[in-house]
């Protein structure tokens, strides 16, 4: 008999409800392990189950009723199958067992979000006889909630983190701000002062120049701090992040990009990107960035190509592809740090770095790749609303 075609059909699927909302009120994945455990102890009547927990293509058992499986150790074949194929698995026999038990038949229910595998439900009874329908539905909708429940949580620490991080940050900015302006800028200040009184009474043409360099050196180094100063104070103020439209910011950074640079053409449809994200007021600047250099650091007409990308229902992609020149292949996986930039590059090498700086403290991530036109292709991903 299917699972709609039972007399209890209305009522399992209340029960299934009622713990899927309980699900999404958990503050902790041990919290959604252990009332998915209840749920199918209760609603299902079995004694035997693990809940398996997908992390970066890595299983591991987070919560079992069975006390032949620990929790932090690997699960049985049956879920890493089904896990491996993303379907339901139902087996019995020799196969439905790990390695020290004798199930006679094994349910391994995987669920995901979107391409994201989040968890893998098992369940295990002594009885020969196959899982039906009227197990196998009830359970992959609780898997169902047991995943979005957790995937929610993950993303509630992810943003949590990217606060803790701002305030770090925050942190670290004043004692680089105190440190550049006032130690160093003061110090450089003071050199260039007495290069310029020595130039005053050196009559030796060599030494004059020599002079002339020391003081150029320290000017010029001066006023560097005073840019890097001024980006870190803009960093410091950063607000936490808040929601925040990102159609009218991309449509607004591109008609302001595009008209600064002739050069450079935009290929964007505004309807991809009818989302909110979490992000602070100088969202707009991490795309401002991007574009620019698309311009900058390519000779002649550059088309920089934007789409979207969803992985997962709490993140959203925001690629930037153009068909230039791409990146330096000897600045590697340093082009985000501050300063670096390539050799030909009349840049202070800071924008790249400023656009890392901002996301991560949005939460969010940034990198780049090889376009399919040959040049670079920037992804900036966000936490979605």
């Amino acid at each position: 008999m299917g699972f709609e075609q039972r007399q209890d059909f209305a009522r399992q699927v209340a029960d299934l409800n009622k713990y899927g909302q309980a699900l999404n009120q958990c503050e902790s994945v041990d919290e959604v392990v252990s009332l998915t455990l209840e749920a199918v102890t209760i609603l299902f009547e079995l004694a035997d189950v693990t809940v398996v927990e997908v992390r970066d293509g890595d299983l591991h058992v987070v919560g079992s009723t069975s006390a032949e499986v620990s929790a932090g150790g690997a699960p049985g074949q049956v879920a890493r199958r089904a896990h491996e194929t993303g379907e339901t698995v139902t087996v019995t026999g020799e196969a439905a067992g790990n390695d020290d038990d004798e199930s006679g038949a094994t349910l391994a229910v995987p669920e995901g979000i979107v391409d994201e595998p989040i968890c893998v439900i098992v369940v295990r009874s002594s009885s020969p006889v196959e899982f039906g329908d009227e197990v196998v539905r009830p359970m992959e909708i609780l898997a169902t909630h047991a995943a979005t429940a957790i995937s929610n949580i993950r993303s509630r620490e992810r943003l949590e983190r990217a606060r803790q991080d701002l305030e770090t940050r925050k942190e670290m900015i004043e004692m680089y701000d105190r440190l550049l302006r006032h130690d160093i800028g003061n110090d450089l200040q003071i050199i260039a002062g007495f290069a310029d009184a020595v130039a005053r009474t050196v009559e030796d043409e060599r030494a004059g120049e020599y002079v002339a360099k020391i003081e150029r050196a320290a000017n010029n180094s001066a006023d560097l701090i005073e840019r890097v100063g001024d980006l870190m104070s803009t960093l410091e103020a950063q607000r936490e992040p808040e929601p925040r439209d990102l159609r009218p910011l991309l449509e607004a950074t591109v008609d302001d990009v595009t008209d600064q640079y002739e050069s450079l053409s935009v290929e964007f449809d505004p309807d991809d990107f009818d989302d909110r994200v979490y992000a602070g007021d100088l969202l707009d600047s991490v795309f401002t960035n991007v574009l620019t250099n698309a311009a900058v650091h390519n000779d002649g007409e550059v088309t920089v190509a934007l789409y979207a990308e969803a992985p997962a229902p709490d993140r959203l992609v925001v690629g930037m592809a153009d068909d230039g020149s791409g990146i330096d292949p000897g600045l590697g996986g340093e082009i985000f740090e501050m300063g670096v930039k390539g050799a030909d590059s009349e840049g202070t090498g800071f924008g790249l770095g400023f656009v890392r700086a901002l996301t991560e403290s949005y939460g969010g991530t940034v990198a780049v790749r090889e376009s399919d036109a040959g040049g670079a292709d920037f992804r900036v991903t966000l936490e979605r609303v």
